[in-house]
């Protein structure tokens, strides 16, 4: 591909709409069959990006389309960790909802949480048995 490639272009724009929250932006393109998995060069998704700057309802909306809510970019992080590092109460509510695993990834939402002294989404990640 080149730097005019039509699809890079458009890839970059779903990145962007992503870390914008602009669901009203990538939705439409998703729809007409764009794949929800792609990925940035550093391994993120659009899931990832949205998490990672604070975008519940569209964290909300790629999950509710099937995006995978524990897929690891290319630093082993997962999203949920990316929400609890950031301190985005929301996000990690949204993605816990969503079934994200605390656990998952290095470090994972659960080691950052504590490391950061974040008890209120410590609680938050909480399960039973944990």
């Amino acid at each position: 591909m080149t730097d005019d490639d039509p699809a890079l272009a458009l890839a970059q724009q779903m990145m962007d709409a992503a870390r914008q929250g602009a669901t009203a932006q990538l939705t439409p393109v998703l729809d007409q069959g764009a794949p929800l998995e792609m990925r940035d060069s550093a391994g993120n998704t659009m899931l990832m990006l949205a998490a990672y700057h604070g975008h519940a309802g569209l964290v909300a909306e790629l999950a509710r389309r099937g995006a995978d809510v524990d897929a690891l970019n290319d630093r082993g992080q997962s999203p949920l960790a990316g929400a609890v590092f950031k301190g985005f109460t929301d996000v990690v509510e949204t993605l816990v909802a969503a079934g994200a695993d605390p656990d998952a990834g290095a470090p994972s939402a659960r080691d950052s949480a504590r490391f950061f002294c974040r008890e209120e989404m410590l609680r938050l990640l909480e399960t039973p048995g944990a």
